[in-house]
């Protein structure tokens, strides 16, 4: 009798793990979905290879080293002074280690050639595949701090160029750890990577506008600028009206300010002002951030500086107050803390 009692019990409870198994798969389908735990999504990698010109080389160089600020993750350079620093650094591209918490746990990898701390075996689309995709030489999906969602913008020549200057950069031997993301975020992030399956054109730079919509992706300006949700997802109507805060190294935060052209954010500013800021880090006599690497960005052109605050200036007004000086109050738009956050 007793046998015929565990029986029907074991059974039972074979029928609710059954039960709690289905359970699971439905919740995880209708939620996060599987992808967190079967890996990214990636294509298929190509023998692809770019043609080095001078033409690729310089624009290469103009890109990395100006618009979209590689080398200010992809380098070791003393944080509490930046511009300075950075300038005299020798090891441009050798990679460095970004702080959470004070925890070093995101790694921006060695990207110059040296074959055996760097990218010296990566293949050209390995490249190609990181920068716009998200997806790592072996496979891996990139933490979004390295911005490919706005790096996919990038034109198939632009990326080319890209790969054909660090390519000829010269090779730091510096090894690195991998980064090690924490759970569930590394997870979370295979979610993030979509593959690129078709060309991207040449861009539309006919007129200051359009021109400033490009070169404003590739920056990443709004990676910055741009408030997040708790999935990291843009909060939707508030595009470059003021970003998440993070450390500034000294126990408190900062945090991006709106650029809209709002009277909470720079409706003040001419296109004088707004190029001599990004080329000197001032604001009259306000010192900008350090965090923002405008000490990167000062070496765009003229007419690149002018076409994007062209750009900005098309940008929706969007009120919302963010104030560096002031002490940190909790902000009912962003669900952030930051200066005159309660006046939001």
């Amino acid at each position: 009798m007793a046998g015929k009692w565990k029986r029907r019990l074991s059974k039972a409870a074979g029928y609710g793990v059954a039960v709690l198994l289905v359970v699971a798969c439905v919740g995880i389908t209708a939620t996060v979905g599987w992808r967190p735990f079967v890996g990214p999504k990636a294509r298929p990698l190509t023998a692809r290879r770019f043609e080095a010109t001078p033409a690729r080389l310089e624009r290469g160089r103009y890109l990395v080293e100006s618009v979209s600020a590689c080398f200010a993750c992809h380098t070791t350079y003393d944080s509490k002074e930046p511009a300075k620093s950075y300038a005299a650094a020798t090891n441009k591209g050798g990679g460095g280690t970004l702080a959470a918490d004070g925890a070093p746990w995101l790694v921006a990898p060695n990207i110059t050639p040296d074959a055996e701390t760097g990218a010296g075996l990566w293949t050209d689309d390995m490249f190609a595949r990181a920068i716009r995709e998200g997806i790592g030489h072996d496979g891996r999906a990139l933490f979004p701090a390295m911005p490919y969602q706005n790096y996919r913008n990038y034109s198939d020549e632009d990326v080319a160029s890209i790969v054909v200057y660090l390519r000829s950069i010269p090779p730091v031997k510096n090894r690195l750890p991998q980064s090690e993301i924490p759970f569930p975020v590394s997870k979370l992030i295979n979610t993030v990577p979509e593959p690129l399956e078709n060309s991207v054109a040449e861009p539309d730079l006919s007129t200051p506008v359009r021109r400033g919509a490009y070169m404003i992706k590739v920056a990443d300006c709004a990676g910055c600028h741009t408030p997040r949700g708790d999935k990291g997802e843009p909060l939707p109507g508030m595009a470059y009206a003021g970003g998440n805060p993070f450390e500034d190294g000294k126990g408190g935060a900062v945090t991006p300010m709106n650029l809209t052209p709002d009277a909470t954010g720079i409706s003040y500013y001419d296109e004088a002002l707004f190029v001599k800021a990004i080329r000197t880090g001032h604001v009259g006599a306000r010192a900008l951030s350090q965090h923002m690497p405008w000490w990167v960005y000062r070496n765009m052109t003229d007419e690149d500086l002018k076409s994007i605050f062209a750009y900005l200036r098309t940008l929706k007004p969007v009120k919302h107050r963010v104030d560096n000086s002031e002490k940190p109050t909790y902000c009912k738009i962003c669900k952030q803390k930051h200066g005159l956050g309660e006046r939001n």
